[in-house]
């Protein structure tokens, strides 16, 4: 009679949630290891994006301010939906705070696409978090942001004082790093997804290219969109904006918080997601540059 062969051991759900948190923990003091090298390529990314330009800084102003007259000239003059709708704010600050993050998310989206392809030299040479690549490209997007942030202040001062609107400081305003650390999750969850299917299909980045002006169309980010329509109601982004709106200048709480908790539902998972895969593929991405 042969041997039997031995019953193979089945990982109890206490092992395998132990061995989860254990890649956890690793993958989380593996960043913080390689902080300084995250800090030095989101400079690089900064330097070389104005390395050569005559306006320096000044162009992450340029993007957004520019937009937003022209939506503002479309959307006042041509096409005036302020005659039927109530924004109760100018329509120039409407347009600016959906603008500026959603070129903050469009832009680190853009730039992460194709950031491990661009550095496959790097890759292939030698060993740290592939991460840091997304990551960056997003960290320097949003020193964009903040930078975008002064022409924000600069409207709601023009505004306050040269016509009948009033603006506020309400304490909601504090309400809304909560908001931003949704977007960035989202942001960074995308990235890191992005990047890594970039690099095993490289037709990715001409797809997104033409996904991510169609999703600012179905996101209220120029005009506003009822929130029953589903495919805004299925869109993190439309709440995200719309939060922003109603912290910083209606000074009130979301009306419907069950969108923006979707939204930040829909983050975390995307984020914790795309990391865990983002980790679990890397070991790949030698052999497909």
């Amino acid at each position: 009679m042969p041997a039997a062969q031995p019953a193979l051991a089945v990982p109890s759900p206490s092992s395998r949630i132990l061995r989860e948190w254990a890649t956890w923990r690793a993958m989380i003091e593996e960043l913080v290891r390689y902080r300084e090298l995250l800090i030095s390529l989101t400079l690089r990314e900064i330097r070389v994006r104005y390395k050569q330009s005559s306006l320096g800084v000044a162009w992450a102003l340029f993007l957004p301010l520019t937009m937003m007259l022209i939506f503002t000239f479309v959307f006042t003059r041509a096409i005036p939906v302020t005659r039927f709708v109530d924004l109760s704010m100018p329509y120039a600050i409407f347009a600016y705070i959906g603008l500026l993050p959603w070129v903050f998310f469009a832009t680190s989206l853009t730039q992460a696409v194709s950031s491990l392809v661009a550095n496959s030299s790097l890759v292939t040479k030698i060993y740290f978090p592939r991460e840091m690549f997304p990551l960056s490209s997003v960290a320097s997007a949003f020193v964009d942001f903040l930078i975008g942030t002064v022409v924000l202040v600069g409207l709601v001062v023009y505004y306050h004082f040269t016509t009948d609107w009033t603006f506020a400081l309400h304490p909601t305003v504090l309400l809304v790093p909560i908001v931003l650390c949704i977007q960035i999750l989202l942001t960074l969850g995308l990235a890191m997804v992005l990047s890594m299917a970039n690099l095993f299909y490289r037709d990715v980045r001409y797809v997104f290219s033409v996904l991510i002006q169609l999703w600012m169309f179905l996101t209220a980010v120029i005009y506003p969109l009822p929130s029953t329509m589903p495919i805004v109601s299925l869109n993190p982004m439309s709440p995200i904006i719309s939060a922003y709106r109603d912290l910083i200048v209606r000074g009130q709480l979301p009306e419907h918080a069950t969108p923006l908790l979707y939204a930040a539902a829909v983050s975390i998972v995307v984020f914790l997601g795309g990391w865990r895969w983002f980790h679990a593929t890397e070991f790949k991405f030698a052999e497909r540059i």
